[in-house]
Parts: C-alpha cells; sequence; structure tokens
C-alpha cells in the first residue's frame, strides 16, 4: 500500500525545477533521526508533495515519487561536505537518503492558502514548531493540497 509524504527543500538550493531538470535526486543532507526514519520507512512507489520552504511566500511546488529506498548518504563520510558528521562510520552509517524523480508540478499553493483546508487542520506541516524537513501525510491531506493545486480554492 502506498504511503504519503512531504519533503521541504529551500528553492535557492534545490528546486522542484531543479528535481525536473535532474530526472532524479538522493534526498541527501537530512539529519533529524526523526525525518531519517521517515526515510527508512519509504517504499518505491510512494509519492510526496515537494515544498519550498524558506521561500516568499512558502508553500507547495510539485509532485515526486520515490523511486529508490533508502540508503546510506555518502555526505557523511565527505569532510568537504557540509553534511558531513564525523561519528557517522561507513560500517555503521548513522544518516540515510532516498533517491526521488519528480512526478507533476502543480499550481504553486502558499502556506498560508494550505492553512484554509480543513483536511489539513492536523497536518504536521501546519503544526508549530514543526521543522522536519520529511514528514508524512495521510492520503487524505495529499490528495487535498493536490486537488486544491488544481482548482486553486477549498471545497464548499
Amino acid at each position: 500500500m502506498a504511503a504519503y509524504w512531504l519533503f521541504k527543500s529551500e528553492p535557492d538550493v534545490f528546486s522542484y525545477d531543479d528535481l525536473a531538470r535532474k530526472g532524479s535526486e538522493g534526498w541527501d543532507g537530512v539529519r533529524n533521526y526523526m525525518a531519517r526514519n521517515f526515510m527508512r520507512a519509504m517504499q518505491v512507489g510512494d509519492e510526496a508533495i515537494f515544498y519550498h520552504s524558506q521561500a516568499t511566500p512558502p508553500g507547495v511546488a510539485g509532485v515526486c515519487k520515490v523511486i529508490k529506498t533508502a540508503e546510506p548518504d555518502m555526505s557523511q563520510f565527505d569532510p568537504s561536505s557540509k553534511y558531513y558528521d564525523p561519528r557517522s562510520k561507513p560500517s555503521d552509517p548513522r544518516w540515510d537518503l532516498v533517491t526521488v524523480a519528480p512526478v507533476t508540478k502543480l499550481n504553486f499553493v502558499s502556506l498560508e492558502a494550505l492553512r484554509t483546508l480543513p483536511e489539513l487542520r492536523d497536518c504536521r506541516l501546519l503544526a508549530k514548531g514543526n521543522r522536519l524537513s520529511v514528514m508524512p501525510l495521510t492520503e487524505d491531506e495529499f490528495n487535498a493540497i493536490v486537488d486544491f493545486s488544481a482548482r486553486g480554492r477549498p471545497r464548499g
């Protein structure tokens, strides 16, 4: 059974358009244990909302899918990488990545607009203080975001 996720990326670092240009990319640099564990739970075919964070305004940019399950994020072993972790060992890596590919670019949906969707009232994305870059979505949350993007307004 497919699961649904949300990935946050700063668009000036890596945007949905960058993913579309590349065709696929390893979602590297995650250094939060909860987010890492979510990636470890992902399966090939799972779909995700690609969310632009630290943008003006922040919001939803597209849909991507998992095309390769979790494997060690090699940037943790590279001293020249900003994601280097000197405590992580190749024999017992701490950090993983999944590989994602673009599915469809969405009409942009701002965070402010997402807050109007009743289906998202319990969504982790809208929770105060949530800083996770990878998080699960319910099927209803995922569909509400995609539907809103297509319609540009909430149901009702």
